[in-house]
Formats: structure tokens, C-alpha cells, sequence
């Protein structure tokens, strides 16, 4: 049986199906929230589209101007057909291409999405190259299959093995860190985009003509991969990703010995008494509060510290997480984005260092940009009294649960 038979049949086995891979309308959504506010016509490109549920939604609920790309033609089709039947002909255009040699400009897109796609090339691979395509304050969105068990089996790890090398949460994300992306958010998608994916599948293998070409083989490899979720489901499954390329206007890492008297400097300036810095000061005399490398700050042009945040242990009842404070920025520095910078920068290193959750006393109108959430929502409460508001929490890692508790923060706090 040559290749394209097989190529032909498993093709013909996934015509007209709703999806090509797991996913759903609200998991679109919800990335689409991660990545952030967009231009009133946003310029999106959908890459390895399939037959266009993504661009479909892209263009109808965000108002976008969608660039399809796929390089199985019938499915492009199948999207015009359907793009013009619900008056979107105008907003969605197509294009058959390969996404590893993309034939558009630096910059050309606000947004680049990529649902169940960028395996064809490897998350590595993805995040590096479509960067150039991104305008500035542009997105990226992609999903990516990954092991979500500590131990998978030696049935998942053979099974995997053969078709894609899947990594864990933490490093796909180092990954995309060290490619020049700050993380905007994470989305472990549900057991439901699975059966959106499968149950129509599964469905159609049990219809198909196992004696057309290719067929049988095709027939065999679908029902093997549908069996392997069904009994090893708990040790694998999607993630979406929404990344954004780290402002580069702004140099962030972590201070070094020499930026200690520039640091409290700032912290002196940016607040109306010395406490923050002195805030700084006793925590570095903690040894179960400094985590160190967690210290952080963003250069300007000139390279002294326009701005600093830091991370410091605490705990939610027991489970430990980190407290984001204080950040700070000069006084002439404010406004500008440094602020911004060196908190994505520290949030971003919480991800790495596999941290499940942060904390922040601050205000309302400033860290939700992050992910922020009132933490009474989650049953985390502070010792102290303070507007419901301004305690908020971002879970990075929800896998276990969110603890709920009382905080307790270090003694240098004074709570």
C-alpha cells in the first residue's frame, strides 16, 4: 500500500467532521479571553485550520479578519462553503500552505492560532518561527498534547513514543519562556473536547468501508488511538497556551549583588514611606522566605533598574506559594510598561520553578491584566482585614485542586 492511499483514507475517514482534534467552542473562547484585548478587526492567521470551527468562531465573535491556512485543500473548502453560508465570506480567506515555510511578512498578524496543529512541526519549532508574524502586542495561541501524570505508563509512553514525543506543562512552558515569550495564561482543556473530537469519530469508523484502500489500516490506527484514551486518558491531554513576546523594551533578571543599593532605591521612591524597602531588606535575612534568583528587576535603556518585583515563600494553610511583593517602579519610569515587564518576567519564572499558586495585596485595577482573581473566590483569605478585592490570587497550576486556607505570609510582613 503506497502512502498516499493511507494519506488518502484517513483523509476520507475525517471529511466533515466537526473538529480535527480536541477542542470545543468554550476552550476557544476561553483562550481567545488569555490572549488578551485585540484591535476592533483583528488581523488573525489560523494555522493547520482543518475545516475552520476556529476560524469560524475567530471571525464571527471577535470580529476578525482570519487567514486560513491548511494544506489539505478539500478542508479549505469545506470552510469557504461554510464561511459563505453563514455571511462570512468577507472575513475569512484561505490559503494552502505549509506552516513551516509561511509566505507572509514580519508583523503581519495581531493574533496566530493554532489549535491541535503545531505538532506537525514540534512546539519548539512553533513558537520560534511564528514569532516574526506577530505585530507588536501581538498573541500567540497554540495547544499541544502533553503528559499530565507524573509516572505515565509504559503503555502511554510506547503508544506516544511512536507518534510524538509529548513533554509536561512545565517544559513546554520553559520552552516558550526561553523562546522570548512572557506566558499570558494556561488552559488545560477538559475530558469534553476529547469526546467533541472522538464521539464523531468513532461514529464514523464504526460506518466506514473497511475494503476501500487504505481503509482497513486507517480503520485500525484510529480505533487504537480512540482505545488508548479510553484507558489511559488520565495520563495525557491537551493544553492551550496564549504567549505573548516579552516586551523588549525592557531587559528583565534577576538583581545581582551590585543592584541591592539600587533596588532599595527604588522601592524608597516609588512608595510614600521606607517600609517596602525595608520590606525587602528583612526578607533577605529569611532563609525559609527568600527564594533565591526570585528577585527581580527591569533595566532601562541606560541599564539601572527602572522597576522590581518580588517573589517570596508563603503558604495557603500548608501547601506552599509565593507572595508577589513589593513591585516597584521609579518614579520616572512609571506608566511605561516596566512595571509590566518585571512582573510578567517573575510570573513567568513562578511557571518554571512549578509554583502552584501566587499571591498579590494590590490593586484591583491593575493586576487582573495578569490573571489575578479575587482569592476569596477559591477560599483563601488573608489574617488580616482588607477590601475583598484587593487579595487576589493566580493559580498557575490547578491539576491537585486549589488549596483553600488561611495565608501566612513571613514574619517580615508583620501579619
Amino acid at each position: 500500500m503506497s502512502d498516499n492511499t493511507l494519506h488518502d483514507a484517513f483523509f476520507a475517514l475525517h471529511h466533515g467532521l466537526p473538529r480535527q482534534g480536541p477542542g470545543s467552542d468554550n476552550t476557544s473562547r476561553r483562550l481567545l479571553a488569555l490572549a488578551g484585548p485585540l484591535p476592533t478587526r483583528p488581523r488573525v492567521l489560523d494555522l493547520g485550520c482543518g475545516p475552520g470551527r476556529s476560524a469560524l468562531l475567530l471571525a464571527a465573535e471577535a470580529g476578525a479578519q482570519v487567514t486560513a491556512v491548511d494544506l489539505h485543500e478539500p478542508f479549505l473548502d469545506e470552510l469557504r462553503h461554510t464561511a459563505e453560508a453563514r455571511g462570512l465570506g468577507g472575513a475569512i480567506r484561505t490559503i494552502k500552505a505549509d506552516m513551516a515555510e509561511l509566505p507572509f511578512p514580519d508583523g503581519s498578524f495581531d493574533l496566530v492560532w493554532a489549535e491541535s496543529s503545531a505538532y506537525n512541526i514540534g512546539f519548539d519549532t512553533a513558537v520560534r518561527q511564528w514569532r516574526r508574524l506577530l505585530a507588536p502586542g501581538g498573541s500567540l495561541v497554540l495547544t499541544e498534547c502533553e503528559w499530565t501524570a507524573g509516572n505515565p505508563s509504559a503503555q502511554a509512553r510506547a503508544f506516544w513514543d511512536q507518534h510524538y514525543a509529548l513533554r509536561t506543562t512545565l517544559e513546554n512552558t520553559s520552552a516558550a519562556v526561553a523562546a522570548g515569550y512572557t506566558v499570558l495564561g494556561v488552559h488545560r482543556q477538559p475530558e469534553s473536547d476529547w469526546d467533541e473530537y472522538y464521539g464523531p469519530l468513532g461514529e464514523r469508523a464504526d460506518a466506514a468501508d473497511a475494503a476501500a484502500p487504505g481503509m482497513a489500516q486507517a480503520l485500525a490506527a484510529t480505533r487504537a488511538e480512540i482505545a488508548m484514551r479510553r484507558e489511559h486518558g488520565t495520563e495525557y491531554g491537551y493544553t492551550g497556551y496564549a504567549l505573548r513576546p516579552a516586551d523588549a523594551r525592557w531587559r528583565t533578571r534577576p538583581e545581582t549583588a551590585a543592584d541591592i543599593p539600587a533596588v532599595r532605591a527604588v522601592n524608597a521612591a516609588a512608595f510614600a514611606t521606607a517600609e517596602e524597602a525595608g520590606l525587602v531588606d528583612a526578607l533577605r535575612l529569611d532563609g525559609a522566605a527568600w527564594l533565591p534568583g526570585t528577585s527581580y528587576v527591569a533595566e532601562a535603556a541606560d541599564g539601572t533598574v527602572a522597576a522590581y518585583a518580588l517573589l517570596t515563600r508563603c503558604h495557603v494553610g500548608d501547601v506552599p506559594a509565593v507572595a508577589l511583593a513589593p513591585v516597584a517602579v521609579a518614579p520616572e519610569h512609571q506608566r511605561k510598561g516596566a512595571g509590566q515587564a518585571v512582573v510578567r518576567a517573575v510570573l513567568d519564572l513562578a511557571r518554571v520553578r512549578g509554583e502552584r499558586l501566587v499571591l498579590v495585596l494590590g490593586h484591583p485595577g491593575y493586576y487582573p491584566r495578569f490573571g489575578f482573581e479575587p482569592a476569596s473566590r477559591y477560599g483563601i483569605r488573608p489574617t488580616f482585614e482588607v477590601a475583598d478585592e484587593a487579595m487576589m490570587v493566580l493559580v498557575l497550576d490547578s491539576s491537585g485542586g486549589v488549596p483553600r486556607g488561611t495565608i501566612r505570609y513571613p514574619a517580615a510582613f508583620g501579619v
